[in-house]
C-alpha cells in the first residue's frame, strides 16, 4: 500500500488526511479534487476557504449548511447586498464562524465577484485561466509531495491577481486548497480510488 493511503473498513482506499470522519470520507469521495464551472459553487468555495483560515477544514464542512442557511446560499448577488444590519445577525449565529472580518470579507468580495462577472463573463472562466500547466505539477502524487504544496506559483499568481481587485482573505495557500478543492489540480494521491475519478471528471471537463 503506498504511503499516505489508508483502507477503511469499506474497503476504500483514500487519502490519509479524511480517515476518522464519515463527512470528510463523503467530501474526499465525492466532490474534493472533482472540477467544478458554477460560479455559485465556486464563489461558496472561495468564501469557505477564507473562514477556513486558522482552523481546521474539518470544522468548516461541519457548520457548511449553516453557513448556507446564513449566505442566502452564496448567492453571489444577494451576499453583495448584506448590509450592517445583516452582519450584526451573522454575528450572532452560533452555526458559522462568527469572525467579523471574514464575515464582512465574504460579503466584499462578492462585490469584487460580481465584477469579476462583468468583466471575465463568469467567476468560472476567471478562476481556470490559473489553472497549472503539467510541467508545474509533481510527477507523481505522493504523500511528501503533496505536503510541500501548501502554494504553487499558479496560486500565488491568482492570489496577486485577486487582492489587486481587492478581495480579501484570499492568500496563496487558501487559494491553494481553493485549487484542490474546485478541481484546477487533482491531488488525490497515487493509490486513492478518488484519483481516477477526479482525472476522468477533469478529462471530460468543459473548460468555461
Amino acid at each position: 500500500m503506498a504511503t499516505g493511503i489508508t483502507v477503511g473498513e469499506d474497503g476504500v482506499a483514500r487519502c490519509f488526511w479524511c480517515v476518522g470522519d464519515a463527512g470528510y470520507r463523503a467530501y474526499h469521495d465525492g466532490e474534493w479534487g472533482i472540477p467544478l464551472a458554477d460560479d455559485q459553487q465556486l464563489f461558496e468555495k472561495i468564501c469557505l476557504e477564507g473562514f477556513q483560515a486558522g482552523l481546521s477544514w474539518l470544522t468548516i464542512l461541519r457548520k457548511r449548511e449553516a453557513f448556507r442557511r446564513a449566505f442566502a446560499g452564496f448567492e453571489i448577488e444577494k451576499v453583495a447586498r448584506f448590509d450592517a444590519r445583516r452582519v450584526a445577525r451573522l454575528l450572532g449565529d452560533p452555526g458559522i464562524v462568527r469572525h467579523r472580518a471574514k464575515i464582512e470579507s465574504a460579503i466584499h468580495n462578492a462585490k469584487r465577484t460580481l465584477e469579476i462577472v462583468d468583466e471575465a463573463g463568469s467567476l468560472a472562466a476567471f478562476l481556470w485561466r490559473f489553472e497549472p500547466g503539467p510541467k508545474e505539477r509533481p510527477r507523481r502524487m505522493t504523500r511528501a509531495a503533496i505536503v510541500k504544496l501548501t502554494e504553487t506559483p499558479a496560486s500565488r499568481a491568482l492570489s496577486r491577481e485577486l487582492r489587486a481587485r481587492g478581495f480579501r482573505f484570499v492568500g496563496p495557500t487558501t487559494l491553494y486548497a481553493l485549487m484542490q478543492s474546485v478541481g484546477l489540480v487533482n491531488d488525490h494521491l497515487e493509490g486513492c480510488d478518488a484519483r481516477p475519478r477526479a482525472e476522468g471528471a477533469r478529462r471530460v471537463f468543459t473548460k468555461p
